[in-house]
């Protein structure tokens, strides 16, 4: 098995890191009530809000990557951040939840990693590319460092591999209150030698031995990047060029802070009725009234209601609101909704055996599990 992962030189910030990090550009994506209190208590302390795309704020993108880019290297040329040794970064948070979520801050090998159906990679998407995909890569060719929010599975049953890191008196890093109840994160250097058998001991699993958990198009963009660069580069350019790498965090799969949640769909702009019964009589499933609660669990039930609620909305009209299984369902009102069960853990990794892919939106790991955007990356020689 080929190593994933790079030991990497990470920046983090001078202090005031319950300023700097920010939640995961994706999170909240219709809510900018929530983004306008991260901007608050950011105030104009350095913070990594002003380094990243924050989904809410799409459709204002023009000239916010100039913008968010040229911030970057305003921070680094006024050594605001600061780099630490080469290594993986170990974190132990403690959610809202009040469980406490470990995980590993690496830099992943995008040679190791594929979105494409069919290939059989050690680390795998789960699902296709987005319409946001294009505009993280135009950021990322303006942007000297990366501050991403992207988590990847691997698989421990027991628990104990990423907890048995606690055995050793590594140097703390950080230690905070993450803002918007984010709860309470530590962050220990991991030095390379520890961290190279870390990265091996997570990947011993079974194949694939990674699969992306959130911040899907991020990682799809910086795979993207790396292809369109890789044809101008040659020799050890082509080894060690930043851009072949991404920065993510590594979390089990397994721990008990991790939930996997449906992500239900609401049928809305169109004839609810109507539609709850084309889709009754094409989707096994429970019916009351326009909510539909479907029979079929995981990947394939979500699969077959998405190709059914297109082929309604191909002929009839209407749009699709996708809604966070792990938050309190609002009133359905004029709408119709589709509900799904939460799918099973273990089916995750099996579901994308062969190189497959799972239909977008088929889990969540909610909103309070989001990663925050501490560390950064190198990802230009520029």
């Amino acid at each position: 098995m080929k190593n994933c992962f790079r030991a990497t030189r990470l920046f983090l910030p001078r202090g005031g890191y319950e300023r700097w990090a920010a939640p995961a550009a994706d999170s909240h994506p219709c809510d900018r009530d929530f983004w306008e209190r991260v901007a608050r208590k950011a105030g104009n302390a350095p913070s990594s809000l002003s380094c990243i795309l924050p989904d809410v704020y799409s459709d204002e993108e023009e000239g916010a990557a100039d913008g968010a880019a040229y911030y970057i290297y305003s921070i680094l040329t006024t050594e605001r951040i600061e780099r630490v040794s080469r290594g993986f970064i170990i974190t132990e948070r403690k959610l809202k939840s009040n469980f406490v979520r470990r995980g590993a801050v690496a830099a992943l090998d995008l040679e190791q990693f594929s979105y494409a159906r069919g290939e059989i990679t050690p680390v795998r998407a789960t699902e296709a590319p987005s319409s946001r995909t294009e505009a993280l890569i135009g950021f990322r060719q303006k942007a000297l460092l990366e501050f991403p929010h992207t988590l990847l599975f691997f698989r421990d049953k027991k628990n104990t591999l990423l907890r048995s890191m606690d055995e050793n008196d590594y140097d703390e890093l950080y230690e905070f209150s993450l803002m918007e109840e984010g709860g309470h994160i530590r962050g220990v250097y991991c030095p390379e030698e520890d961290a190279y058998d870390l990265a091996a001991d997570m990947a011993t699993r079974g194949e694939p031995c990674f699969a992306v958990a959130d911040g899907h198009d991020e990682i799809i963009a910086a795979k993207m990047y790396w292809e369109r660069l890789k044809p101008s580069l040659k020799g050890n350019e082509l080894k060690n060029h930043p851009a072949r790498y991404a920065l993510v965090e590594c979390i089990n799969l397994y721990d008990p802070a991790v939930d996997l949640f449906p992500v239900h769909r609401l049928v809305t702009e169109t004839d609810a009725a109507a539609f709850a019964d084309m889709f009754a009589k094409n989707v096994k499933c429970k019916r009351d009234g326009n909510v539909l609660s479907c029979s079929l669990a995981g990947a394939e039930g979500v699969r077959r209601a998405d190709e059914v609620i297109a082929a309604y909305l191909r002929t009839n009209g209407g749009r699709v609101e996708y809604l966070d299984g792990s938050k309190p369902l609002k009133a359905v009102g004029e709408g119709a909704l589709v509900l799904f069960k939460g799918m099973e853990k273990d089916d995750l990794f099996y579901d994308l055996k062969g190189g497959e892919l799972m239909p977008r939106h088929t889990f969540t790991i909610g909103e309070d599990n989001k990663r925050y955007c501490l560390e950064g990356r190198e990802i230009s020689y520029d």
